[in-house]
């Protein structure tokens, strides 16, 4: 229950993230047009001739602080849109559409039943005895004043509704009304109830949430070290998001009359000041949340970077310091910690417990010494600059930061080279000889990759390998519920997390891996919006080719196309004709990667192997694996395979038999990993950890498990010899293709190869190959 209500928590942390997005360009905007469409600023630096009103410049910037202010105005109907978006697993264009109008007729509703209750007048305005704040106008419509909250409620109702209704199929009357086009007929219906519902409701909920932002403020300090604290301490879960938001955006932050408004959250009452004339220094009890942050992410952690790189060892400062270099010129510039915090949090957990202290703490002396300075996204050098020092130290306390900030670069600094040197932390630059200060390469994903001609024939083109890993290292397609990003993570929900790679995914260039319940987090830095944008259209690219290929492909030859498919991707083909391109399929269905640790019936030594084990020349070279086969027939190398998808080795070297009966046996001792619903094919696995594929026969996905008696399952440990599988001879020669057998080994590694020591009349289990 924990893991599930985890990874539901990690959903909706992600899908505010798209609204989020906007925030950084709406402050910039709003903060560039009112810093310099100030008659203060203006009159004090002596702008009036470029910057005074009626100029052209004037006229501009005034025109960027509309278009600011605008989104902020407007935040509760994007964060419905938004977070219907994030969290609807398909067709999020349709959960979209459907959130606006599920928004405009809660409020609309919301507005019918105060003007019934008499608490808003036929000519719009509030009636006398409402409390202020309470009602406030949203799009034009006068409404309670539920702030982001109304939009969160919106789009978390909405995207369910749409994740449950948008295949459903109606009776044929009304079939035109099915699928999508009936989520937003529902979340119509539903959100004229709802707002009904909320007019109930909201008022004890808007007092709990003023009791619980009370609670905050009325702790003072206290209250802003814990809430520094737990935001940074939620960092590795990704819920941080989910945490910070209410104190930013909602009542829970504060709540403070603005220029005759009522302004709730932290961030929202700081733009509206940054907004107003009338104000003589920001509040810093609205800017606790986030002003403490210059201090850390500017100073503190350049100063734990420059520790761990003092500390490396001397053969590996220079790759260390070039990696550490980068992550904290990211911090410094962007207010991105991710990848300082996360070169440290997996390896030593001990630093990650200081730097939340730390951080912690900072909130606290911000807040203390009455810092008020704003942020859009994280607590850079351009936030500080623009929400800094623009608007000048009588407004804000900038100068504050800078003085905290070198204490707190010397104390991560010296902290931080006390703990690494005193526990032998293995920080950055400090790992065992064998492991290397470096990203990954593209060719060491290469090197770990297996099967990777299967992928390029499966889309029947060049695609992006890197998505194609990251896939394929999620447990592939079928295991991926959802797709998302923060600033920094790839943010994924699997069907079966024991089927994702931690090791193959930092393969790909992710610093880190974050597995809990089905929710999976993996760390790649600021570029990962690309990445997951790449990861969505490989993932879709993949589904289009799929449903191609079973419109086109039923009784039809699609091996040519889609010849090395992973079988993963084709499981439901290959159970409705996707012929042989669904049939090349990758023996790993359940996206378990072959390691290329061994294989075959035995494994035996060269002569004199004994004795040669003693000499170092010797003991290098590797055992050869003997293969034996599982067929009785005329045996061949796999280039003469009757099926180029075969033939060509997209999908690994091995050999065809011509079978002369229509028995399998299980040629060493392993595992069953899978057998195909079609079952003309079964994928094993040796003790050894090889996994590799028996395939019946060419095109005989399309016979629909006719003619085939399969006498194992998923999971069962077999023997050799032991009898896997008996076929219809007959009739396979008179409705296949070919009656083939194939014996694909897809977890070679490179350059290795399956080498035919017998060819011709093979009974099964003879020796007829090695590698």
């Amino acid at each position: 229950m924990k893991d599930k209500i985890f990874s539901v928590l990690q959903r909706v942390g992600r899908s505010f993230m798209l609204p989020i997005a906007i925030l950084p360009v709406a402050g910039l905007l709003l903060g560039i047009g009112s810093s310099f469409t100030n008659a203060t600023t203006i009159a004090t630096y002596g702008l009036e001739a470029f910057l005074g009103d009626g100029t052209l410049l004037h006229s501009l910037l005034t025109i960027m602080s509309k278009a600011g202010s605008v989104i902020f105005d407007n935040l509760p109907i994007i964060f419905a849109v938004g977070v219907a978006i994030g969290m609807a697993k398909a067709e999020k264009e349709v959960a979209a559409l459907s959130a606006m109008i599920a928004f405009l007729v809660m409020n609309i509703s919301i507005n019918a039943v105060l003007q019934n209750t008499g608490k808003v007048l036929a000519d719009g305005s509030v009636a006398e005895g409402v409390l202020e704040g309470t009602i406030t106008s949203v799009l034009g419509i006068q409404t309670l004043q539920m702030g982001v909250f109304g939009g969160i409620i919106v789009g978390l109702g909405v995207a369910a509704l749409h994740n449950r209704y948008h295949k459903i199929v109606l009776p044929n009357a009304l079939s035109f009304f099915g699928g999508s086009r009936f989520v937003p007929i529902i979340s119509t219906i539903t959100y004229v109830f709802v707002g009904i519902l909320m007019y109930f409701v909201w008022p004890v909920v808007q007092n709990a949430i003023f009791a619980l932002g009370g609670l905050v403020t009325g702790t003072g300090y206290v209250g802003t070290l814990i809430f520094g604290i737990v935001k940074r301490a939620l960092i590795p879960f990704g819920l941080h998001h989910v945490f910070y938001l209410p104190f930013w955006q909602t009542a829970v932050g504060g709540t403070m009359m603005v220029d005759g408004s009522l302004i709730q959250g932290g961030q929202n009452i700081f733009f509206a000041q940054l907004a107003s004339s009338n104000v003589a220094h920001f509040s810093a009890d609205a800017t606790r949340y986030f002003s403490g942050e210059f201090i850390f992410m500017i100073f503190g952690l350049p100063g734990a970077a420059l520790a761990m790189y003092r500390c490396a060892k001397p053969e590996k400062k220079k790759a260390a310091g070039g990696l550490l270099l980068s992550a904290a010129l990211t911090c410094m510039l962007t207010g991105i910690t991710e990848p300082i915090e996360f070169s440290f949090l997996f390896v030593a957990p001990m630093l990650f417990g200081v730097q939340v202290i730390l951080a912690g703490a900072a909130y606290m002396i911000a807040h203390m010494l009455n810092i008020a300075v704003g942020l859009t996204f994280s607590g850079g050098l351009l936030d500080l600059l623009i929400f800094g020092i623009l608007q000048g130290n009588a407004k804000t306390s900038w100068m504050w930061i800078i003085p905290v900030g070198v204490v707190y670069f010397f104390l991560y600094y010296f902290i931080f080279s006390f703990l690494i040197k005193k526990f032998n932390l293995k920080t950055p630059g400090r790992e065992e000889e064998d492991e290397e200060t470096r990203l990954y390469t593209k060719a060491d994903v290469n090197a770990k990759r297996t099967g990777n001609g299967s992928e390029a024939g499966q889309m029947g083109a060049a695609v992006d390998q890197r998505s194609a890993d990251i896939a394929r290292f999620l447990g592939g397609k079928k295991n991926i519920t959802s797709v998302d990003c923060c600033a920094t993570r790839l943010r994924c929900s699997v069907e079966r997390p024991e089927l994702v790679d931690e090791k193959g995914l930092k393969a790909t260039g992710a610093v880190g891996v974050i597995k809990k319940g089905q929710g999976v987090q993996v760390i790649y830095g600021p570029n990962v919006t690309v990445i997951k944008a790449e990861l969505e259209g490989y993932l879709e690219q993949m589904e289009d080719e799929s449903e191609e290929a079973q419109g086109a492909g039923l009784g039809q030859d699609t091996a040519q196309g889609r010849g090395a498919g992973n079988a993963e991707e084709q499981d439901g083909g290959l159970g409705q004709g996707t012929a042989q391109g669904a049939e090349a399929g990758n023996v790993n269905r359940q996206g378990v990667q072959a390691d290329g640790q061994g294989v075959g019936t035995r494994q035996v030594s060269e002569p004199g192997a004994d004795a040669a084990q003693e000499a170092p020349q010797a003991a290098q070279q590797p055992a050869r694996h003997i293969l034996c086969s599982p067929f009785n027939g005329t045996a061949a190398p796999i280039t003469e395979a009757p099926d180029e998808a075969f033939s060509s080795k997209m999908m690994g070297d091995g050999y065809v038999v011509k079978p002369s009966d229509g028995q399998v046996v299980m040629p060493e001792d392993g595992e069953i990993m899978f057998v195909f619903p079609s079952k003309h094919a079964i994928g094993l696995k040796t003790e050894d950890g090889m996994e590799y594929l028996l395939h019946i026969g060419v095109d005989t996905v399309k016979l629909d498990g006719k003619g085939f008696e399969v006498f194992v399952q998923d999971g069962q440990k077999v023997k050799r010899g032991q009898l896997l599988m008996k076929f219809d001879l007959d009739y396979i020669r008179a409705n296949a293709a070919s009656d083939a057998c194939m014996a694909v080994f897809t977890g070679l590694s490179e350059g290795q190869s399956v080498h035919m020591e017998r060819a011709g009349q093979v009974n099964a289990l003879d020796e007829i190959a090695w590698y």
